[in-house]
């Protein structure tokens, strides 16, 4: 999913616009009483609009680190084969020595974040709360034969719960815990120092 254009003003509208001008008049017209309305609004649509905007902002830096560190990772060594003499030598060197330090920042940056394990962790929660929401909506999938909102309100709600635990549970699991244990080389070199010269 990606930000939709408002109508007729051909700008596009920010996440957390698009989504609530979609479930928020749906919301209204399931004829629940107010809590549970608030209930959809303040923990089902607010995870919704947190996830979708997650997802966005870190895939946005996911893409553009990967394209400096691979455009740098191009350019580089286009200038270093150049077969440049004098003044011009110079600024290529340094041109190498600036572009080098971008992309390993780059490089860092994203590996420091693991935007590349976190933008898709995000995506698949907004379309898990997303699809649970939907069903829940046009009372199908497990809400299917209910007589009413109401009726399978409290399945709903318990259905979401469980997949926001489950996601806390996976991104400190997975997510977290893949940038906290260091890396096969970390983990030689800290064995070498421990057992000393």
């Amino acid at each position: 999913m990606g930000a939709a254009s408002t109508p007729g003003s051909g700008v596009e509208a920010a996440p957390k616009d698009w989504i609530e001008a979609q479930f928020l008049p749906l919301i209204g017209q399931l004829g629940l009483p107010p809590l549970q309305q608030e209930f959809l609004r303040g923990r089902w649509l607010d995870q919704v609009r947190w996830a979708e905007g997650k997802a966005e902002s870190t895939q946005r830096w996911y893409r553009w680190l990967r394209l400096i560190t691979i455009t740098g990772g191009v350019v580089i060594p286009a200038l270093v084969g150049l077969n440049v003499t004098g003044t011009a030598s110079e600024g290529i060197r340094w041109t190498v020595f600036g572009l080098g330090l971008v992309v390993a920042l780059a490089a860092a940056i994203e590996g420091f974040f693991h935007y590349s394990e976190r933008w898709p962790h995000y995506r698949r929660l907004a379309e898990l709360l997303k699809s649970e929401g939907w069903q829940f909506f046009q009372l199908s999938g497990q809400y299917a034969g209910a007589a009413g909102h109401a009726d399978v309100y409290p399945l709903f709600a318990a259905h979401v719960e469980a997949i926001v635990q489950r996601d806390v549970e996976v991104f400190f699991t997975a997510v977290v815990a893949g940038q906290t244990q260091p890396q096969e080389g970390e983990q030689r070199e800290q064995g070498q120092a421990a057992a000393g010269p």
